[in-house]
């Protein structure tokens, strides 16, 4: 068994350990295996474990993986800063975009997005602790842009996406995203998704309701940036 392997069985019976902690279902937990700066060689062999999420941050780095892994049935999530001249190939190379902060961004998704394609689902990055180093919308600007964006023809809106200030407070790790998930269910508009929670959090994340978890490091080992673009 590879390291990444062993790293991945880890994860997964972390996963469902704190889903049976939270008398939850593991089923609606997904793994959401960050790949960035990692070759396309530890993507196939993470794929081949059973994994088919993965996401990345860096769009020329993930387009050029893609083509090299395009004999796989992955799934692509982009879940970095979106820029607005990279909306077009977002919006053509991507199942999902977890980092949507602005409408403008939005908007050109949708018109980008190719209609041969299904609808592009995406998550509202929300910065619910207010770090300056941060993406994301402010709370009291999500309901507008949530409103506006479930309105958008060729993207579908699924839920909300945050990284929350670090803590090794299992409490506050936990109303951190239990806040996360009070500002979902006060927009009313049947969401199913809430992208949240890593390595060193993903307990306090699934007890606060999780659907997605995303992993890098835990599962890769150690990133190097160098050649990050």
């Amino acid at each position: 068994m590879s390291t990444i392997e062993e790293n991945i069985a880890k994860i997964a019976a972390r996963i469902r350990a704190a889903a049976h902690a939270s008398a939850r279902d593991g089923a609606t937990i997904g793994l959401l295996a960050v790949s960035k700066t990692k070759p396309a060689a530890a993507i196939r062999t993470a794929c081949a474990t059973g994994l088919r999420d993965f996401g990345e941050n860096y769009l020329q780095e993930a387009l050029e993986k893609q083509l090299e892994l395009s004999d796989l049935p992955l799934i692509w999530h982009f879940i970095g800063p979106i820029q607005s001249n990279k909306t077009r190939p977002i919006a053509e190379h991507f199942d999902w975009v977890h980092s949507v902060e602005r409408l403008k961004i939005a908007q050109r998704l949708s018109e980008q997005r190719p209609a041969d394609l299904p609808a592009l689902n995406v998550c509202l990055q929300v910065n619910v602790s207010g770090e300056a180093s941060k993406s994301g919308c402010t709370p009291a600007e999500l309901p507008a842009l949530a409103a506006a964006v479930a309105q958008l023809p060729r993207l579908k809106l699924r839920g909300l996406m945050a990284i929350p200030e670090p803590s090794a407070d299992p409490a506050a790790q936990r109303a951190a995203f239990e806040q996360v998930r009070a500002l979902q269910d006060s927009l009313n508009l049947g969401l199913d998704t809430l992208s949240m929670g890593m390595s060193h959090d993903l307990e306090a994340a699934i007890a606060a309701g999780a659907t997605w978890v995303r992993i890098g490091t835990a599962l890769f080992g150690e990133r190097d940036y160098s050649s990050a673009s």
